[in-house]
C-alpha cells in the first residue's frame, strides 16, 4: 500500500471517529416534557340559567355606558392617562425587540476603513524580510510602514437549528402579550372611571338626602320648641333634637370631603389638575338597569385581555425553551470581506495588486463545560412550566370572578327591592309620627328614632344602588369588555 493510500485511510478513520463522537455528544442533549395548559371550562356559570353566546363584553364601552358625561371622562382618560401611556411605550419597546431579534439571523454587513503606521525591529523575521524585499526594482519598503485600508465585510450565523428564528418568534409573542397588556389596562381604566363616577353620583344623592333630612329635622325642632313654650315638651327633647341636627350637619361635611376626594381620583385618572367633575346625579335610584349577558365561559379565553396575555407569554416561553436547547448544537458562521489595502493612498486604486478579499467558515460547538448551557435550558423549562401555571390560574380566576359577580348582582337586586319597601314604609311613618307628635299622641323619641331610621334607610338604598352599578361595571370588566 502506497503512502497516499495510507494517508487517505487514516483521514477517513479520523473523520468517521469525529462524526461518531459528535453524534454521541449531541444524542445526549437533555430534553424535558412540559404538560400543556388545561384550558377546559364548565359549559355554564354556576347559578346562571343563560346558555346562549350573547355576551355583553362584545359591546363597545360607549354602548354599555350611555351617560354622555361619563363617556367624555373615559374618552379623556384613554388619551391622557399616564399609566396607559406608559404601557403604550412598553408596547413600542416590545415591537423594537422584534426588529432586533430579526436582525440577528440576517447577514451583518459593515463598511470599514482604517489607517495605521507600524515600525518593526530590524532584527526580527518581519523586519529582515521587509529590508530584503523591494516593492519595485530598487525601491525598498518604507520605514516606518504606513497602511491604508477600505472595504466591505460581512458575517452571517447560519440558523441551522432555528435558534435565532425561534428567538424572533418569542419576541413576537412578547409583543402580542404587551398589546393585550395594553388592552387590559384600558379595561381597568374604563372600569375605574365608571366606578368612581357612580361613587360620586351616590355621594351627591347622599348629600341631598342629608339636606332633605335636615329640613325635616329643622321643622321638628321648631315644633318641639313651640311645645316646650306651651309646657307640652321638655328641654331634654329640645336638646336631643338639636344634637341630631348637629350630627347630620357634621355628617354633611364628611360627605363633602368624600366628594372632593372622589373628584380628584377621577381627575388623576384622566390626567388633569383637580377641578369640578361634570356629572348627572338625577334619578339615581329610580333609573332602571339594563340587562347583562354573560355568554358562555369559553368566551373568556378570547374576550379577557389578561387571559390572552398569559397565553402569549406561554407561547413565548415555549419558544425560549427551543432556543435554549439549540445552544447545545454547533453554531456555523460565515465571514467574508472585500476591499482595497496599500501602504500609500495612491496605490489603493491599483488593482488587482491592492485588492484584498477573504472567505471563511467557522463551526463552534460546546464540548467540555456545558453547565452554563444546561442551567439556561433548565431555567427556560422552569419558566415555561411557570407560564403554564400562570395561564391556568388566570383562566380559573376569570371564571370565579364572573361567578362571584353573578351571585352578587342577584343578591343586590333582591336586597334593593326590600330596601325600597323599607324606605317607603319609613317615609310614610315620618308623616304619621309628626302628626301624632303635634297632637301630643307621640313623644319626641318616637319622632327622633323614626327620622333617624328613615335617613339610614335612604342612605342604605343609595349605597345599594351604587353597589349594583359597581357590580355591573365589574361584570363588564370581568367578561372582558372595555377595550374594544
Amino acid at each position: 500500500m502506497n503512502r497516499l493510500s495510507i494517508f487517505q485511510s487514516k483521514y477517513a478513520k479520523t473523520v468517521c471517529i469525529g462524526i461518531l463522537a459528535t453524534f454521541c455528544l449531541y444524542s445526549c442533549v437533555p430534553s424535558r416534557e412540559i404538560r400543556e395548559a388545561n384550558t377546559s371550562l364548565p359549559g355554564g356559570y354556576q347559578g346562571s340559567i343563560q346558555q346562549d353566546t350573547v355576551n355583553s363584553a362584545a359591546m363597545n364601552w360607549k354602548d354599555f355606558f350611555r351617560d354622555e358625561k361619563l363617556q367624555a371622562l373615559i374618552d379623556t382618560a384613554l388619551v391622557h392617562n399616564q399609566e396607559l401611556n406608559i404601557t403604550m411605550q412598553q408596547v413600542a419597546m416590545a415591537k423594537n425587540e422584534i426588529r432586533a431579534r430579526k436582525g440577528e439571523y440576517l447577514p451583518s454587513v459593515n463598511l470599514q476603513a482604517g489607517a495605521e503606521v507600524e515600525k518593526v525591529g530590524r532584527y526580527t523575521s518581519q523586519g529582515a524580510n521587509d529590508a530584503n524585499t523591494d516593492i519595485r526594482p530598487e525601491e525598498e519598503f518604507p520605514e516606518p510602514l504606513p497602511n491604508f485600508m477600505a472595504g466591505v465585510f460581512a458575517s452571517w450565523e447560519l440558523d441551522v437549528w432555528k435558534k435565532l428564528r425561534n428567538s424572533k418568534k418569542a419576541a413576537v409573542m412578547e409583543y402580542l402579550s404587551s398589546v393585550e397588556g395594553q388592552h387590559f389596562m384600558m379595561t381597568n381604566i374604563v372600569s375605574e372611571i365608571a366606578q368612581s363616577y357612580y361613587e360620586l353620583i351616590a355621594l351627591d344623592n347622599k348629600l341631598a338626602i342629608i339636606d332633605q333630612n335636615l329640613g325635616i329635622q329643622g321643622n321638628a325642632l321648631k315644633t318641639i320648641r313651640i311645645q316646650k313654650q306651651a309646657a307640652r315638651a321638655t328641654e331634654l327633647g329640645v336638646r336631643r333634637f338639636e344634637a341630631e341636627v348637629l350630627k347630620n350637619k357634621s355628617e354633611r361635611y364628611a360627605v363633602q370631603q368624600e366628594i372632593v376626594e372622589t373628584e380628584n381620583r377621577i381627575n388623576f385618572l384622566i390626567g388633569r389638575a383637580p377641578q369640578h367633575v361634570d356629572r348627572n346625579s338625577q334619578n339615581f335610584t329610580e333609573a332602571s338597569l339594563d340587562s347583562l349577558y354573560t355568554g358562555i365561559p369559553s368566551q373568556l379565553l378570547t374576550n379577557r385581555p389578561d387571559i390572552r396575555q398569559a397565553e402569549f407569554e406561554l407561547e413565548a416561553a415555549k419558544l425560549d425553551v427551543k432556543s435554549a436547547r439549540a445552544n447545545f448544537y454547533p453554531s456555523f458562521e460565515i465571514h467574508a470581506g472585500v476591499g482595497l489595502e496599500a501602504f500609500k493612498p495612491e496605490f489603493l486604486t491599483t488593482t488587482p495588486e491592492s485588492l484584498l478579499y477573504n472567505l471563511a467558515g467557522d463551526m463552534v460547538a460546546p464540548l467540555i463545560n456545558r453547565n452554563a448551557i444546561k442551567a439556561t435550558y433548565a431555567t427556560a423549562n422552569a419558566r415555561q412550566l411557570q407560564a403554564v401555571y400562570d395561564y391556568e390560574k388566570t383562566i380559573l380566576n376569570a371564571y370565579i370572578e364572573v361567578s362571584n359577580e353573578l351571585s352578587n348582582i342577584d343578591k343586590l337586586q333582591k336586597s334593593y327591592e326590600l330596601k325600597q319597601d323599607q324606605v317607603e314604609a319609613l317615609t310614610q311613618s315620618i308623616d304619621l309620627t309628626n302628626k301624632l307628635f303635634r297632637s301630643a299622641r307621640a313623644d319626641y323619641m318616637e319622632v327622633l328614632l323614626t327620622q333617624r331610621d328613615a335617613l339610614e334607610s335612604k342612605m342604605d338604598l343609595v349605597e345599594t344602588r351604587k353597589e349594583q352599578l359597581l357590580a355591573r361595571v365589574s361584570m363588564y370588566r370581568n367578561l372582558g369588555g372595555g377595550w374594544q
